[in-house]
């Protein structure tokens, strides 16, 4: 049925669909939620999402997708005891998971088949939560509106868990089956059991705070690895770069660390061009010069020791 193009929408997300295209002429229905991969335009009408995401964009996803790979790096490491080759196996087991999932999250988005993705320029915060903009005109009955206004960077994330938990539930219980035999029955496990309670966790975070993560993961990057860079030199006792140079293991938690500065530099800066970038990587070793510089300073025993000479 055709709408009057001079009666408005209600609601700020609610919008007309197209119904049908006559020449150059457009019939609308009634205004309603748009279907799945489209969203209002300036004259609420639906309209298909078919831009390219921003470098911002694949950013956060890049960043949704490290969580799950980093916790599941963090606790094979936390119960693989000494068995460095059992947790080496699952490490990369668990980056052959989230890179297949990965792939395959990308392969049947829009357009199917292609990586590349079609999405709706995100405006603002209120894009992720249709939700609560569900309009009322008579104050008794609600039209209901709510759709993905940021298509596809809301629902994507959970297809990209969902591949990710299956390939885990897959994959990993073979490997650990054959290379964990030196661990304890109630150990082999673990790890993935850890898996079934983050994953939930991570779901529930993208469904209630995916628009604040879009706006706020940059600067929950820089804090966290610096505090975790912090808190692993502390409990390593690494006091100078000699301490640095005593296992490789260090060195790749280092590096590992400053890949993560320089991506949220990058996702901080929200610049296209990379070349503009490159100034402010510069800064990626500062935390780390600046802990080994100041690390003798605040040496409890060095304190303790000044202390008693004091007395």
């Amino acid at each position: 049925m055709a709408v009057d193009m001079h009666k408005t929408c209600y609601g700020e997300y609610c919008g007309k669909p197209v119904l049908e295209i006559n020449g150059t002429t457009e019939i609308y229905g009634d205004c309603g939620v748009c279907p799945r991969g489209q969203t209002i335009d300036h004259s609420k009408i639906c309209r298909q999402c078919l831009e390219f995401p921003e470098l911002y964009d694949w950013l956060y996803l890049g960043f949704m997708a490290m969580l799950p790979l980093i916790l599941h790096w963090f606790f094979v490491e936390w119960y693989s005891g000494k068995k460095s080759s059992s947790a080496l196996f699952q490490h990369i087991t668990a980056l052959f998971e989230c890179t297949v999932a990965a792939l395959a999250t990308l392969l049947v988005s829009d357009p199917i088949g292609s990586l590349h993705l079609n999405s709706c320029r995100v405006k603002k915060l209120s894009d992720w939560y249709t939700m609560l903009y569900n309009p009322s005109p008579d104050y008794v009955k609600t039209l209901h509106c709510t759709h993905e206004a940021v298509y596809p960077l809301y629902t994507i994330v959970f297809i990209y868990y969902a591949f990710s938990l299956v390939l885990m539930m897959i994959l990993r219980p073979l490997l650990i089956k054959k290379i964990a035999c030196g661990l304890g029955k109630s150990d082999r496990f673990k790890s993935i059991y850890a898996a079934l309670y983050f994953f939930p966790i991570l779901t529930v975070i993208q469904a209630v705070g995916g628009g604040l993560l879009y706006y706020a993961f940059p600067y929950i990057i820089l804090v966290l690895s610096l505090i975790t860079l912090a808190v692993y030199m502390s409990a390593s006792e690494i006091e100078s770069f000699k301490d640095l140079l005593v296992r490789k293991k260090r060195l790749v938690v280092l590096f590992s660390h400053w890949v993560i500065h320089a991506y949220g530099i990058i996702s901080i800066s929200r610049v296209d061009k990379f070349e503009k970038d490159l100034p402010l990587l510069a800064l990626v070793p500062g935390p780390t010069l600046f802990y080994l510089l100041t690390a003798k300073f605040t040496d409890p025993s060095r304190i303790r020791l000044e202390e008693g000479s004091g007395h």
